[in-house]
């Protein structure tokens, strides 16, 4: 009996992935893996600083997934996992390093209490008198609104600007305008279906304490579980690992430009595209933009479908300091979305966030700029890049990177790195799902699809392998 052959378009987390489940679960197996450009792991980038290496990509994954974690015990790299500091973020708002509120749900509460230090005496009276003041949010069930709308609309822009907005913004690269409840909060979409279908006051306090009341209360004698974790040797760990175990052929600056399929199976063309032989089964690990086209001939409905998605871009200054006198003992900064004067949107302390990174000396800070249909400085010049960078941080923490001495610095743009998660995008996945499931052999995964965490991307990526193996 003649093996299986599966191609794998893209080879960054989720194709990897793919490749590897393919591999543990068909060990006879026949797999390709095409990738555009000339290296592995896609948004997951270690680069080698001299100092050590660096994530300038995703730089953590929620450990709270055990799921993630109990694959990569399987991978063998559970002895390279590290916890951060635990270090607590602040927020820059109205000029001022702020404590980053604790509780609630992304940064949204059910009281004043714990954002009163951020916003105005009259937001927080607004947020405290709306489960009373306020009519019932007109909610349907299963479906989704802007998380931005919402919480605008309930408890006022500042909570929105100066919380919400830089929470998500550091995840999905997107203004919570720009992201719909269902689709990066389920969760708060949930409690607000269960308010509604029992015919309840519908609030967005109510739905937070319904959310807080759900989360498993911790034996106060235990030692608390790090929320994330990471790799002593950056992420290169994950996909290297993946790629070896995975046993594929892997092609790189292969850009697969069309795909077809009749009775023998599936074809790829494009350049760097070497084989001619069909394959019994297809994966494309794509972002949505390359997705459609790819799918244009083999399942069009899924292709027209996928075109709705739309794309933020972001760009990561990566710099290591000779000296770390005069930065913040903390892990990092969110800058409030309605800042003036500050391009960037986060900095990471990954030297006090990460004690594997603060014993290499000195100090390495990541500096993080971009929302959603705001690239034009992800656009620009490096060295202006690099000048914002340490202009905000000097201006947020006091810290002269300049003074400091600047050793090392490198700059990563994501164009187009993650997909808008709107609240449309859920509904546009289950059409895509639902054409691709109509031909047999063909999977899509990827951040559009599952998720863009780490955890969901692996998660999805395994889903979508189980489906295509399936086929017989």
């Amino acid at each position: 009996m003649e093996p299986t052959r599966y191609a794998i378009i893209g080879a960054g987390l989720a194709g990897l992935t793919s490749a590897y489940e393919i591999r543990k679960t068909d060990p006879g197996a026949v797999i390709h893996v095409f990738e555009a450009e000339d290296r592995i792991g896609g948004k997951l980038f270690t680069v080698p600083f001299d100092s050590g290496p660096t994530d300038m990509g995703a730089e953590a994954y929620l450990a709270l997934r055990s799921d993630a974690t109990d694959f990569f015990t399987e991978l063998g790299l559970a002895d390279d996992l590290v916890s951060p500091s635990g270090l607590r973020s602040l927020v820059y708002s109205d000029g001022e390093l702020r404590g980053l509120p604790a509780g609630g749900v992304m940064g949204i509460p059910a009281s004043s209490d714990p954002v009163a230090h951020v916003v105005s005496a009259e937001t927080a009276a607004r947020i405290d008198a709306e489960a009373t003041d306020s009519p019932s949010i007109d909610w349907e069930v299963g479906g989704d609104v802007s998380v931005g709308k919402l919480v605008t609309e309930r408890y006022g822009a500042e909570v929105t600007d100066r919380i919400v907005s830089a929470l998500l913004g550091g995840v999905y690269s997107c203004a919570a305008e720009d992201l719909g409840v269902r689709a990066t909060i389920p969760q708060l979409a949930e409690a607000l279906d269960e308010l509604a279908e029992a015919g309840e006051k519908v609030t967005l306090s109510a739905a937070v304490r319904i959310c807080e009341a759900r989360r498993t209360p911790r034996d106060p004698g235990a030692t608390p579980t790090p929320v994330f974790a990471t790799f002593r040797h950056g992420y290169a760990q994950v996909y290297e690992t993946l790629a070896e175990k995975s046993g594929a052929d892997i092609h790189l600056d292969a850009f697969v430009s069309s795909v077809t399929r009749d009775l023998r199976g599936f074809h790829l063309k494009g350049p760097g595209v070497s084989t001619d032989a069909p394959y019994d089964r297809l994966i494309v690990a794509t972002p949505a933009p390359t997705t459609a086209p790819l799918l244009r001939e083999v399942a069009p409905a899924a292709s027209a479908a996928l075109k709705s998605v739309q794309l933020a871009s972001s760009a990561v200054v990566g710099m290591r300091f000779d000296s770390d006198e005069g930065l913040p003992e903390n892990s990092g900064v969110l800058v409030a979305i309605d800042e003036p004067g500050v391009q960037a949107k986060a900095f990471t302390f990954s030297s006090r966030k990460w004690p594997h990174i603060g014993a290499r000396g000195g100090a390495l800070v990541r500096a993080s700029f971009g929302r959603f249909g705001d690239d034009a400085l992800v656009r620009a010049e490096e060295d202006l890049l690099v000048d914002a960078a340490l202009d905000d941080l000097q201006t947020i923490t006091g810290f002269d990177g300049r003074a400091a001495g600047l050793s090392e610095i490198y700059v990563q743009r994501w164009f187009g790195g993650l997909p808008r998660y709107d609240e449309t995008h859920l509904a546009t996945v289950a059409t895509v799902r639902a054409a691709v499931a109509e031909v047999p052999g063909l999977e899509v995964t990827g951040a559009w699809a599952g998720g863009v965490g780490v955890p969901a991307v692996i998660d999805d990526a395994r889903a979508a392998v189980a489906r295509v193996i399936q086929v017989g």
